[in-house]
């Protein structure tokens, strides 16, 4: 799958305001086990793990157990990508940063070949016309990389950054965020035009694998492959260098940097970020590194 899909389908999936409309599927009969990556970075009264997850999963995958909960109940913080803002806040972010109420529309900036395609995949996701033909063109993308997975029953209520925040907020434990709602949506808007286009028309292109493709994702993600996540996620970044350094270099640079800067601190910390930013030649991991930090796999 082209790059630009694999990030809007996995890193990305936490924009919970997206205007989908999803579909819950049936729970197993049994929960399927699930043993995904886990890293430790420590020193001798500081310990942070790194934790991969998948921000959308349909219901019934056991991982919340063994090594993850035991690293999870022996720290005193959350860490994640960001912490959720309430609905209307989040509306209202949205509404500033991925529409753009002036100017040519949506379908008018794209090539001509695309545009069919375009408002028959907007279509069956009941997004109407005078909705997208209003987003900024990375919103669009991102649009469409939910809806499938959305209609397959992969839902952020099933995913680990909320169960993990309802634990620690039951546990009384502290929830922080890398990143802010806005500050995420922020992102996409550094994107040159040209490559947000791109990251639209070749989510477009491969709307048909993602059901595929995810699937592979998770399935890498559930067996602790950092290889098959990178696989999925990573390998093909290369392609769309604007995008890569944007999406995942940089953030993975910056999260570095503040685990390096906690580190100084003591107590135990877990960190729930998206699997791809711990997996491949650039993951956060790597970019430790350079503080002379080393992430340690835990075996469990």
């Amino acid at each position: 799958m082209n790059a630009a899909m694999k990030t809007t389908l996995s890193a990305l999936a936490l924009l919970l305001a997206i205007p989908a409309c999803a579909q819950q599927a049936p729970a197993p009969a049994a929960p399927a086990d699930a043993d995904p990556a886990l890293w430790v970075v420590k020193d001798k009264d500081t310990t942070i793990y790194l934790f991969g997850t998948i921000h959308v999963l349909k219901p019934g995958l056991s991982w919340f157990d063994e090594g993850v909960k035991k690293a999870f109940d022996g720290a005193q913080t959350l860490v994640l990508e960001m912490v959720e803002p309430d609905a209307q806040t989040a509306q209202k972010i949205v509404a500033a940063k991925a529409f753009a109420p002036t100017g040519s529309t949506l379908t008018e900036q794209l090539p001509p070949n695309y545009r069919p395609a375009f408002a028959k995949a907007m279509g069956e996701g009941g997004v109407t016309a005078q909705a997208y033909d209003r987003m900024r063109p990375w919103f669009a993308a991102v649009t469409l990389s939910l809806l499938p997975v959305q209609k397959l029953g992969y839902q952020a209520a099933n995913g680990p950054e909320k169960v993990l925040t309802e634990a620690a907020r039951a546990a009384g434990k502290q929830v922080v965020g890398l990143e802010t709602f806005e500050g995420q949506l922020g992102i996409f808007d550094t994107l040159s035009q040209p490559a947000q286009l791109q990251l639209l028309e070749s989510t477009l292109d491969e709307l048909p694998t993602a059901e595929r493709t995810f699937d592979r994702l998770v399935t890498a993600w559930s067996k602790g492959d950092p290889d098959g996540v990178a696989s999925e996620m990573n390998d093909s970044l290369k392609d769309s260098p604007e995008v890569a350094q944007a999406l995942l270099v940089d953030r993975n640079k910056r999260w570095a940097a503040w685990i390096a800067e906690r580190m100084k601190r003591p107590g135990t910390v877990f960190v729930a970020v998206g699997a791809g930013h711990l997996a491949g030649a650039q993951s956060v991991q790597a970019q430790l590194g350079a503080y002379r930090l080393r992430a340690v796999r835990v075996n469990y």
